[in-house]
């Protein structure tokens, strides 16, 4: 998501003959702050993500929303424009990641960040990304940067199939590297990833049931130095090539 606000330049030496817009983008970041950091009780003005794990605030989603966890946002770049150094800034812009939880849309995103208090004082606009980059043949393919998050049933087919072709091979407990068993030990066989994959479009946006499965730890994914234990990937290879046995009975 980004969100532009304007201001008015003018000397640096008398600020007050303008209008500061990275003031004015400071008290909407400390707004954004609050949505993700804020609980969602009846006092609190700005209510938190946190809200979605409530079935006050989301009926029909709930369960699969504190099965996932809650939503984030974060503000991840920010941009202004200043006619120099000795001037006062006369737009201010900045990137949130959002990520999503069950329940949650691209308009109920957008529609949190407009309402917030300093957005809707400030004017600011509000908008949703767009990925256009021109194949290597020129053409251009637009897509709004919306990557909703999903949930594949425990019964699934596709769920029992890779639990199948699992178990077959390693038994009903999570294995790992000798530094990193006791960690995953302690976590469910099927569980959630809390990150992004490609899925958010092949399940999300077009419905095509799929489920991850993949070597290495969740909490070194971008990490500095990321690695991945060999003996993942010899499993993990092993899995992929039992899965069509257990997925086409």
């Amino acid at each position: 998501i980004r969100v532009d606000v304007q201001g008015v330049s003018c000397h640096g030496s008398a600020p007050e003959r303008g209008d500061n817009a990275i003031y004015k983008m400071a008290d909407i970041l400390q707004d954004i702050r609050e949505l993700n950091a804020n609980s969602a009780d009846e006092s609190t003005k700005i209510k938190g993500l946190v809200k979605m794990l409530d079935p006050k605030f989301n009926p029909d989603h709930y369960e699969e929303a504190r099965f996932l966890g809650r939503g984030t946002v974060t503000t991840s770049q920010i941009f202004y424009t200043s006619p120099s150094r000795c001037a006062v800034a006369d737009s201010c812009a900045i990137s949130l990641d959002r990520r999503m939880t069950a329940g949650e849309t691209w308009q109920s995103c957008l529609a949190e960040i407009e309402e917030l208090p300093h957005v809707k004082e400030y004017g600011a606009k509000v908008s949703m990304y767009e990925y256009a980059r021109p194949s290597w043949t020129g053409l251009t393919y637009p897509i709004e940067c919306y990557f909703p998050t999903w949930v594949i049933p425990k019964d699934h087919k596709v769920t029992e199939a890779l639990e199948e072709a699992y178990t077959s091979l390693y038994g009903n407990e999570r294995i790992g590297a000798e530094d990193t068993v006791e960690m995953r030990k302690a976590r469910p066989l099927t569980d959630k990833w809390t990150f992004s994959t490609n899925g958010v479009s092949i399940m999300g946006r077009n419905g095509i049931p799929c489920i991850g499965f993949g070597p290495g730890a969740e909490a070194q994914a971008h990490a500095p130095n990321e690695k991945t234990w060999k003996i993942d990937l010899v499993r993990c290879a092993a899995v992929y090539a039992a899965l069509p046995g257990s997925y086409c009975k």
